[in-house]
Formats: C-alpha cells, structure tokens, sequence
C-alpha cells in the first residue's frame, strides 16, 4: 500500500478555488496551475502524484463546473477526504476518477500527516484508521478505470472493467 501525504484544507472549499473562474477558458494543464491559489497559493507547484488533501465540510460546493475535480487530477491527487462533499462535485469527482472518502473524523488529519488509503478508511502513521463511509464498487470501478469514460471504453470493447 502507498503511504500519501496530506494537505489540510479547511471547510466549505469551493469549486471557483479549486478551478478559477478567471482561467475556465484556458485547457486543463493550465487551470490546474492556479488550482486553490486563493487558499494554498504554494499548492499547484508543490503538490506531488499521490497526494491528499483533506477538508471539513462542504468540499466542492458552489458550481457544477468539472474542471474543479478535474484540475485535482491532472496534479495527481490520490484522493480527497472530507467530512462532506457537494453532490455535484461527488459525481464530477468519480467521473473522472478521482476517489472521495467521506469521513466524519477528517479533522483528526493534520497537515503533513502521512496516511494509507485501506478498504477500511484511512490509516495513520500511528496506526491507527479513520473510519470512512464505504463507497459502492460502481464507484470504485471508475476510480480503478481513471473515469466513466475508460469504464465505457471497456464495456464497449467487451473487457472487463476492474
């Protein structure tokens, strides 16, 4: 298992942060770049694959616009672990094959922690796990694919999906 680690963001992140308006007209690569600048202005140049963040509730609140999860990914986000999700940025998120894991107890991340994703929740480095709601394999399906679309591409071409 790959131990990530984490970027602790605080409540009500929303997705005009995570993907600015004032680049929307701009490809992917370069929203990416000046995702959570308002928040975290170190967070585009510094992040690494694999990474994490964490957050209180209310992630992804505010538009429907995909770039917001779509910028996490193309960073190389893991996962995001919140208390609580928007329900559009929940669906954006998987459909592009970014994991989310809603966890009451996210608060108890700090910055910098180091953390295993389990089939159980989050693992600390003390061993400890966070427990997560579990996520239908449906989900998890695209999240293993990279998105709906590979899911699709899969199921068209008659391979199984993971």
């Amino acid at each position: 298992m790959t131990t990530s680690r984490v970027w602790k963001l605080g409540a009500d992140v929303d997705t005009d942060a995570l993907a600015p308006g004032a680049y929307m007209k701009n490809g992917i690569e370069v929203i990416a770049q000046h995702c959570l600048e308002a928040l975290r202005p170190d967070f585009a140049a510094a992040v690494r694959p694999g990474d994490v963040l964490v957050a209180g509730p209310n992630f992804g609140i505010g538009s429907s616009r995909e770039q917001a999860a779509g910028a996490l990914v193309q960073l190389g986000v893991r996962a995001v672990i919140a208390t609580s999700f928007s329900g559009l940025f929940f669906r954006n998120a998987f459909n592009l094959g970014l994991l989310l894991l809603t966890c009451p107890e996210a608060d108890q991340l700090h910055e910098d922690d180091m953390v295993t994703l389990t089939p159980d929740g989050v693992r600390r480095a003390d061993g400890t796990v966070l427990g997560c709601h579990p996520i239908p394999d449906f989900l998890m399906d695209m999240v293993h694919a990279g998105g709906l679309m590979n899911v699709l591409k899969q199921r068209s071409q008659g391979t199984p999906h993971a």
